[in-house]
């Protein structure tokens, strides 16, 4: 599974599971300059303390933003050693997520699989709530929402107030991104601590860290 640790990947995870396929690995892109996954921005030490609740190994695919998609290809062979025959991943509906998906699989000689593709975007956040997901925003792009939307818990309320921001509800075109806390496909809760928000210009980020280190 393609695990970014946020709402998406932990939602098309679940379903997996739900259809009855047997989960190998997670593989999670790593920003090799920060020392922290790509996009949500997660520290190891919290990859660490998710992958125990998640009771899977991590294959971590350090790179820059030059060789991304040969890391990933990388890592996606790793899993093919330990067994696996196809890579899930958490996309919707944006065609060139999907495409890349499908290209960097068909590298490794894997099958592609996009659980939640062609979901309604509200459904998707919906569903989520349902199951009983617990998450929370990490980073948003402040054209869309303000920085006081950073460590709000995921809601059925909240998602009326991204919307009403004008912000997609999902947050599929990138205005805001949410680290997973716990749920069902978790052991236990993953403890957190919030740190300072970062303030990166067109983006405002949540520093969290693990609650036992």
């Amino acid at each position: 599974m393609s695990y970014s640790f946020g709402k998406d990947s932990a939602l098309g995870f679940y379903k997996m599971l739900q259809a009855g396929h047997e989960p190998v690995c997670l593989i999670t892109a790593m920003n090799q300059e920060k020392g922290r996954s790509w996009s949500h921005g997660v520290r190891p030490e919290v990859i660490e303390l998710s992958a125990a609740a998640l009771g899977l190994p991590v294959v971590e695919a350090f790179c820059g933003a030059e060789d991304y998609g040969k890391a990933f290809e990388e890592a996606l062979a790793q899993a093919a050693g330990k067994g696996a025959e196809c890579c899930a991943f958490g996309d919707m509906d944006i065609e060139a997520h999907g495409a890349w998906n499908k290209a960097r699989c068909a590298a490794a000689g894997l099958g592609c699989v996009m659980p939640l593709w062609g979901i309604a975007r509200e459904r998707a956040f919906g569903e989520l709530i349902e199951c009983g997901f617990t998450a929370l925003i990490t980073c948003v792009e402040k054209k869309w929402l303000a920085p006081e939307f950073l460590g709000k818990p995921l809601s059925k309320a909240l998602g009326e107030s991204i919307a009403a921001a004008g912000a997609d509800v999902c947050g599929e075109n990138g205005e805001y991104h949410t680290f997973v806390t716990g749920g069902p496909t978790y052991s236990n809760p993953v403890g957190i601590i919030p740190g300072p928000v970062i303030d990166l210009g067109e983006y405002a980020v949540l520093d969290i860290r693990g609650a036992s280190i």
